[in-house]
């Protein structure tokens, strides 16, 4: 079964007087549960694919459709609700609230929907990620890989479709690099998660279930 459906996707930008096919003609479906990482050379269209999976770039032509849902039929007020529970995101940057502790940090896309963590799953999830012990502690405490871990105990949170990262072990060295990357794909099997993640990072690679290549925009065997 196909978690995501995109069909004919193009997406152009202007550029001042000229126009950026940053992707020209994209047809992709991602299976449900599986782990697909797209690669490819910087400008190539990686994080404008994924930024238009999410929603947040509206396609120039065709269509994406992501847990049965086609973007293009939904409000602005409709995506921002559709992110929230149906995606997770997983950032190069982490991108955690310093003021808050991690646990905040990690419960925080739950507070902006008003609801409560399942108690069990969220002991589950940093107990995989090795999180028990800095609860407490604000990001700037923790290491990088800790800090991104964090961030992935965040994306799950809601028990989202669809987890999507962008260059997430890219400030990473190796060692790092394979604990996290191996922390991502064990999370997603363990919670039945569909990964997708844009990575110039070769071993990640290695781990994924499919890799898709792009090139100018295009896929490319």
């Amino acid at each position: 079964m196909d978690i995501v459906e995109i069909r004919h996707l193009k997406k152009y930008f202007k550029d001042g007087s000229q126009v950026v096919k940053a992707l020209d003609g994209i047809d992709l479906s991602i299976e449900k549960g599986k782990f697909t990482v797209i690669v490819g050379a910087s400008g190539s269209g990686k994080t404008t694919l994924l930024n238009t999976i999410a929603g947040l770039y509206e396609p120039t032509e065709g269509t994406v459709i992501v847990d049965g849902l086609d973007l293009s039929k939904m409000g602005e007020e409709q995506l921002t609700v559709f992110r929230r529970r149906r995606l997770g995101f997983v950032f190069q940057g982490y991108n955690l609230i310093p003021e808050l502790t991690i646990k905040e940090n990690i419960v925080f896309p739950l507070e902006l929907d008003d609801t409560r963590p399942d108690a069990a799953y969220f002991s589950n999830l940093v107990h995989l990620l090795g999180l028990d012990n800095y609860l407490d502690a604000c990001p700037h405490m923790l290491s990088g890989g800790a800090q991104q871990c964090a961030a992935i105990a965040r994306a799950l949170i809601t028990k989202p479709s669809v987890v999507l990262a962008d260059e997430p072990t890219g400030s990473f060295d190796m060692k790092t690099t394979q604990n996290v990357a191996g922390l991502l794909k064990m999370t997603a099997a363990t919670f039945h998660q569909t990964l997708v993640v844009i990575t110039h990072n070769l071993d990640l690679a290695q781990l994924a279930d499919r890799v898709v290549r792009l090139q100018d925009g295009k896929i490319v065997q």
